[in-house]
């Protein structure tokens, strides 16, 4: 196994980070350590990591971390291209001693965090303790594992150094300081992606290209969000917004990040140019169908489909949209998880709601659905977001996988909403009238929760 002890040591000098100038303390402004754009030679634009300021508000609070004495600034560190060199950069970063720069290659996995990978297809997988058994580093291995059982990495002929070195800069472009969007989050969407693809209807039909871009849209579904919705980008006139006209702005962005280290790695440098542009457009069709201001439009397009019977899994383009509701349940499958890893789930996305209010409130600025936390409390804003998001969609879901493991899912969803309605006794009878109406459905999350633009997801 290629060692990833140093691997994260950058995670001071996020590339993605909402951050400022420390050196300039009067300073108003958001830096998005990203989205240069740089053309490439086929016209397509994927999104690049710059040093660029954008008047707005101060977004100290948002993500602050102290520097240790003696240590380099982070901010000062250039960019190294070299995997190598990177190693060893980071492990000056965090003053770690020198390794020789030979040694790539060692047994970074515990005896435990092994153990845990023989059993990745388990829904009770708990990411959490494959997280810290790994050191901070489960997308990583998470998503080499899976790539190695699949047999994709000899299929494809992906480089292992070029492969290695992707999966380190996706797990480094994701913000550890985000309570839930982070690098822990797109590791436990992977391990649900990992699951749909066994069920039975995908695994007989599924091609291996499908099975990759699978696994490559979970673990790069929100690489580099930072931490608030589209409508904060929004207000706030960043210029990701601007950049993509208010639509799927962070879903644009995930996939043009992803792009950019694609390229950069030159991962797909031993397949034909045009199956990697293939592979880039059909990436971006399906981190962008996890934007959930577009929910209902999936959702009915997939309950459409499956009235009239006419999903065929011989059909390309239908098995590309069933990967992007697979996507799509991964994305929000937390509900439908144990309750001891729901519950975490739960507090740490609507921390990060809270979070984004208390900004929004201390800059005088609407504060956003969900994200009041005067107004609301993680029982109210869980069971809204199950009744309206989580249910519907996970019941054409079954409609179509009609399997123990959807069946697995339906009822742990069903606990956990017992168990948030029964510390929010308000919040149960509303539910419950809510589900007698059968109009208000779809008229309630387009006013709260669909609201958020692309938060939960």
């Amino acid at each position: 196994m290629l060692g990833l002890d140093a691997a994260v040591g950058f995670s001071q000098a996020r590339r993605g980070a909402i951050s400022y100038d420390s050196s300039d303390q009067t300073a108003l402004y958001i830096r998005m350590l990203g989205d240069v754009r740089v053309r490439s030679q086929v016209g397509f634009e994927p999104e690049r990591r710059g040093s660029h300021p954008y008047l707005g508000v101060d977004f100290r609070t948002l993500h602050t971390r102290a520097e240790s004495a003696g240590t380099i600034p982070a901010r000062r560190i250039r960019r190294l291209f070299s995997f190598q060199r990177h190693l060893l950069s980071s492990r000056l970063l965090r003053g770690a001693p020198q390794l020789n720069p030979l040694h790539i290659l060692d047994e970074d996995y515990c005896g435990q965090a092994k153990c845990m990978l023989e059993r990745v297809g388990s829904w009770n997988f708990d990411i959490f303790l494959f997280d810290r058994l790994t050191n901070g580093n489960g997308l990583v291995f998470l998503t080499f594992n899976l790539l190695n059982q699949y047999g994709l990495i000899e299929l494809f002929q992906l480089d292992m150094v070029k492969l290695r070195r992707f999966l380190v800069l996706v797990q480094e472009d994701y913000h550890n300081q985000n309570p839930y969007h982070n690098a822990v989050h797109a590791a436990d969407v992977t391990q649900a992606m990992h699951c749909y693809l066994r069920e039975p209807k995908l695994a007989e039909s599924l091609t291996s290209f499908d099975i990759l871009l699978g696994l490559l849209a979970a673990a790069t579904h929100d690489l580099d969000h930072p931490g608030v919705n589209q409508p904060f980008l929004i207000k706030t006139n960043h210029y990701l917004a601007a950049l993509y006209r208010n639509t799927s702005v962070l879903e644009n962005h995930h996939w043009r990040s992803a792009v950019g280290l694609l390229r950069e790695t030159e991962l797909f440098s031993s397949l034909p140019a045009e199956d990697s542009l293939s592979i880039e457009r059909q990436l971006g069709s399906l981190i962008l169908a996890t934007d959930i201001s577009r929910q209902n439009e999936y959702l009915s397009r997939f309950r459409t489909h499956l009235d009239e019977n006419d999903l065929c899994l011989g059909n390309a383009s239908h098995r590309h949209f069933v990967l992007q509701m697979a996507l799509k349940c991964a994305d929000i499958c937390n509900p439908c998880r144990p309750w001891e890893l729901s519950k975490q789930w739960s507090e740490k996305v609507t921390e990060e709601f809270f979070h984004q209010g208390d900004i929004e409130k201390k800059h005088k600025l609407e504060i956003s659905p969900l994200c009041d936390s005067e107004a609301n409390t993680i029982a109210s804003v869980q069971i809204g977001f199950m009744t309206y998001v989580v249910e519907p969609l996970f019941a054409e879901w079954a409609r179509f996988s009609d399997t123990r493991l959807s069946q697995t899912m339906l009822g742990h969803l069903g606990l956990n909403k017992a168990s948030w309605s029964a510390m929010e006794p308000e919040a149960s009878g509303s539910s419950e009238e809510g589900e007698s109406e059968p109009g208000r459905a779809t008229e309630e999350p387009s006013s709260r929760v669909l609201s958020q633009g692309s938060q939960e997801s």
